[in-house]
């Protein structure tokens, strides 16, 4: 088609700027409402048995919605048998095409991008619409930076979902971003669009999709029973609270993840960043708790009182008192100095010991020999008042 065709006698065409395999996309000019557009048009011989039911669909899913960040649909129409789909005119690039460039983003940009993606999926999931196609090529972004969901054409109604229409193969060129349910032949719900924003984010801060696989079938099985690497793994430079909740984007279950609308505000109000808490007031030291000598004596080995002796040795206690030892050192070898006192005090007392023993040993001697004496003396066997002398005593008796 040359440029400069006017089509539904009002949007005159300029510039291709999109082509699939469906239709074209070209920038164009509302001549009736004065303001630039973005036509889509369905090629002529469209060998696709589904594509004009699915150019039709998407038209009046997008049709019903009108938010920020959806790209919304102006007008729908045919001329010369073809349909034409005019929408508001992005001015800016798919991610696809900011990928290819820059090849990963910094988390700050891909946070406003998942705020503001999660925003549009939360207005389409209130209507009743799931995407089912999320993925970088349908996530425009705009020049002021804001980023618009658009290609409604797989799209599905929640209370109709025997109504879209998918075309063959369609499953085999998203699974990239495919939830496990749809993986298992599910039907797709709202859980199903977090689940695929989540592959988005994550192919944004590392540059590749979380799963890659020879086949599309070993990528399905990767989206089922393969738990994704955590960026931070791979050298992505992340906060742990961005990084968590990404996680939990791609939970295996549809019921673990968190709704569009929930996610929308949590990247929204910057909890992204991990912002740390302020710390409570630290406590008050508690005062030291004395320790009991007999205690202190089992576990530094100090040796008992003597009762015999009335001796005790004793040691100093140490200056933090309130520390125990672990289970298996219960007990504590004393430091050098304090075993050269105790060596010193010990061998006093043994000496003490010794010289009060010699003096009761020699007062016991001592008592028994004045006690032998006294029984010789006082023998009636040696009196000489009972016994008269008989002979009188030599002069050489002593």
């Amino acid at each position: 088609m040359k440029q400069q065709v006017l089509i539904a006698g009002r949007y005159r065409l300029h510039v291709a700027i999109g082509r699939g395999a469906m239709g074209e996309v070209w920038q164009a000019y509302d001549e009736v409402g004065g303001r630039p557009v973005a036509v889509k048009l369905l090629h002529a011989q469209n060998s696709e048995p589904t594509a004009a039911a699915r150019f039709r669909l998407e038209a009046q899913t997008a049709g019903r919605l009108s938010h920020p960040h959806v790209v919304g649909v102006l007008d729908f129409g045919e001329q010369e048998g073809r349909l034409f789909l005019v929408m508001e005119l992005v001015q800016g690039d798919s991610l696809s095409h900011v990928l290819a460039q820059a090849g990963s983003l910094p988390a700050e940009q891909v946070a406003r991008i998942a705020a503001h993606s999660a925003a549009g999926m939360a207005a389409a999931h209130e209507q009743g619409i799931v995407h089912r196609d999320i993925k970088p090529g349908n996530l425009l972004l705009d020049g002021d930076g804001s980023v618009k969901i658009a290609d409604f054409g797989i799209a599905q109604f929640m209370n109709d979902p025997g109504g879209a229409l998918t075309a063959t193969g369609q499953i085999v060129g998203t699974s990239l971003y495919i939830a496990p349910e749809r993986a298992l032949g599910q039907p797709a719900g709202p859980p199903s669009d977090v689940y695929s924003l989540g592959c988005v984010l994550y192919q944004l801060l590392v540059g590749q999709p979380p799963f890659r696989a020879g086949s599309a079938i070993a990528v399905l099985h990767h989206h089922l029973d393969t738990p994704p690497v955590p960026p931070r793994e791979l050298g992505v430079g992340l906060p742990p609270a961005f990084e968590n909740y990404l996680l939990g984007l791609l939970a295996k279950r549809p019921e673990d993840r968190p709704t569009a609308g929930q996610a929308a505000n949590w990247f929204a109000t910057g909890a992204w960043k991990g912002l740390a808490e302020p710390l409570p007031a630290a406590a008050p030291q508690p005062a030291p708790v004395p320790v009991p000598r007999a205690a202190y004596r089992e576990a530094v080995g100090e040796p008992r009182a003597n009762s015999a002796s009335g001796s005790v040795t004793t040691y100093a206690f140490p200056t933090s008192v309130g520390s125990t030892a672990p289970a298996h050192r219960t007990r504590r070898r004393p430091r050098e100095g304090v075993r050269a006192t105790a060596g010193r005090r010990s061998q006093t007392a043994r000496t003490s010991r010794t010289s009060r023993t010699v003096v009761m040993v020699a007062a016991v001697l001592i008592f028994l020999g004045a006690l032998l004496v006294g029984v010789t003396l006082f023998s009636p066997d040696h009196s000489s008042a009972d016994t008269p002398a008989t002979n009188p005593p030599s002069a050489t008796s002593p």
